[in-house]
């Protein structure tokens, strides 16, 4: 299957198939003529890799267990579980930024509307 048939397949476009080729996350034969061939598992592949992108993961962390989950089971795979308590750690970490980003928007707001208010009178 050429690059184009397995993006049109997956959803994810030719430029990002060749970024995961790049990092290693998959592979494909070279022909004579330099087109790249891909296996039906790559479809198996790229479709784990968006999984674990939209779990918020990098392409290098996905790399780091992702022959593991592909042979095995998610379960069976010790590599997986450092990356998800980090990355929960740091989506933690950042709902407290926000909150305290929200908490002070909040308070500006209110500050401003009584500015407001007390140019209006």
């Amino acid at each position: 299957m050429k690059i184009g048939e397995l993006s049109r397949t997956t959803g994810v476009s030719i430029r990002s198939l060749r970024y995961y080729e790049q990092q290693g996350l998959i592979t494909s034969v070279r022909q004579p003529n330099g087109y790249r061939e891909y296996t039906l598992l790559t479809i198996e592949t790229v479709e784990t890799v968006k999984l674990y992108l939209n779990l918020g993961l990098t392409t290098e962390q996905i790399a780091s267990f992702l022959t593991c989950v592909l042979q095995n089971k998610e379960a069976f795979c010790t590599e997986v579980m450092p990356v998800y308590r980090k990355k929960l750690a740091e989506i933690e970490r950042q709902i407290v930024e926000l909150n305290q980003i929200k908490a002070n928007l909040i308070d500006r707001i209110a500050f401003l509307g009584q500015q407001e208010q007390g140019n209006d009178e």
